[in-house]
C-alpha cells in the first residue's frame, strides 16, 4: 500500500516545482517588462525633456492709488521647461488681511507659456475701499492694513496632467484720507481796489499713518463766493505721518470784483471763504492725487501792529 503511494507523491512534488519555476519565470518576465517600459519612458521623458513648470511671485504693482480704490498687479514667472507650450487654464486670486477676505476672483484661459519659456503673467486685482469700510468697521482710513495675496495657476502639462501651483505673498496697503487743510490768516503785502497782493498762510493735517511727500499744490480760493484766483504751488514738503504742517501762497486778486462783501470784511463783519484743490504727494506705496477742501470759514480785515492789513479766520 505504501510502496503504490511513492509514484504519486513523487509526481505532485515534481508538478509543484514545475508550476514554483514557472511562476518565478512569469515574475521575472513581468518585473523585466514593467522595468524595460520604465526605463523607455524614463529616456522618452529624459530626451523629449517633459517637466513640471515652475512659478514665483516676482513683483506686486500699485500702478493706482486714490481715495476710492487701489489697483494692484502681482507678477508671476512661470517657467515652463517642456518642448511644447503649456496652456494657463485658470488663474485664482485671493487678497486677505488677517484672515478676512478683501477681494478675490478668477480669470479663466489666461493665455499660453511658449515652449522651453519664461513668461511674466500679470494678474490685475481692484481693491474698493468702500466695500472694505463697510464690512470691516474696525478698519479705519488713514490706516495701513496688512494683507495676504493667493495665487492658485492651473496649468495643463503632458504626462503631468493638470497642475495648481499655488503662491502666496505678504505685504502691506494703506487706507488713504484726505488732508484737512485750513486758511489761518491772509497777509495783504499790497492793498488796492485794482489789485491786491497778498499771503496765504495755509495748514495742512496729514491724518494718514505715512508720510506725504507734496510735490505740487493746485488750489482756487473763494471769497464771499467771488473767486480771487487758483494757482499751481510747486513747492516740495514734507507732511509727517499724523502731523500739522504750515505754508505760505502767494496771490493777486481784484477787491473791486467783491462788491458788497469787500465792505463787509473792512467793516470787521467778516466773510466766508472756500478753499478747493488737489494736493499731488509721493508715498511709500506710489504716487497720489488727494483732493483738498475747505468751506464755511471766516474771515475779517483787520490792522496789525504793525500797520499791515491782515485777514484772520475764524
Amino acid at each position: 500500500m505504501a510502496s503504490s503511494d511513492e509514484p504519486e507523491v513523487r509526481e505532485r512534488k515534481v508538478k509543484e516545482e514545475d508550476k514554483e519555476e514557472k511562476d518565478k519565470d512569469n515574475g521575472g518576465f513581468i518585473e523585466k517588462v514593467t522595468g524595460f517600459i520604465h526605463d523607455i519612458g524614463e529616456k522618452i521623458e529624459e530626451a523629449i525633456g517633459f517637466g513640471k513648470p515652475t512659478a514665483d511671485v516676482s513683483a506686486i504693482h500699485i500702478p493706482t492709488i486714490n481715495l476710492k480704490k487701489a489697483e494692484i498687479v502681482v507678477d508671476v514667472l512661470v517657467k515652463n521647461p517642456n518642448p511644447i507650450p503649456i496652456p494657463l487654464i485658470d488663474i485664482n486670486y485671493l487678497i486677505e488681511s488677517d484672515e478676512r477676505k478683501l477681494v478675490s476672483g478668477l480669470i479663466p484661459d489666461a493665455g499660453t507659456i511658449h515652449a522651453h519659456g519664461s513668461e511674466t503673467v500679470k494678474i490685475p486685482m481692484t481693491l474698493i475701499y468702500d466695500d472694505i469700510k463697510s464690512t470691516y468697521a474696525d478698519i479705519k482710513p488713514g490706516s495701513i492694513i496688512p494683507y495676504k495675496v493667493k495665487v492658485d495657476l492651473i496649468v495643463d502639462v503632458p504626462i503631468f496632467g493638470r497642475l495648481t501651483l499655488p503662491l502666496e505673498k505678504k505685504g502691506d496697503i494703506p487706507i488713504p484720507y484726505k488732508p484737512d487743510i485750513d486758511l489761518e490768516k491772509i497777509k495783504f503785502d499790497k492793498f488796492s481796489f485794482e489789485e491786491t497782493t497778498a499771503i496765504l498762510h495755509l495748514k495742512l493735517e496729514n491724518k494718514n499713518d505715512f508720510d506725504l511727500g507734496l510735490n505740487l499744490l493746485e488750489y482756487e480760493v473763494w471769497l464771499s463766493e467771488v473767486s480771487i484766483g487758483s494757482a499751481e504751488l510747486t513747492k516740495s514738503t514734507k507732511l509727517d505721518k499724523n502731523g500739522i504742517s504750515r505754508m505760505e501762497i502767494p496771490i493777486t486778486f481784484r477787491p473791486k470784483d467783491f462788491g458788497s462783501a469787500l465792505w463787509d470784511m473792512i467793516r470787521g463783519r467778516g466773510t466766508g471763504y472756500t478753499m478747493k484743490g488737489n494736493i499731488h504727494v509721493d508715498t511709500p506705496y506710489g504716487p497720489m492725487k488727494l483732493p483738498i477742501s475747505k468751506e464755511g470759514g471766516t474771515t475779517r480785515l483787520k490792522k496789525n501792529s504793525d500797520g499791515e492789513n491782515d485777514s484772520d479766520e475764524e
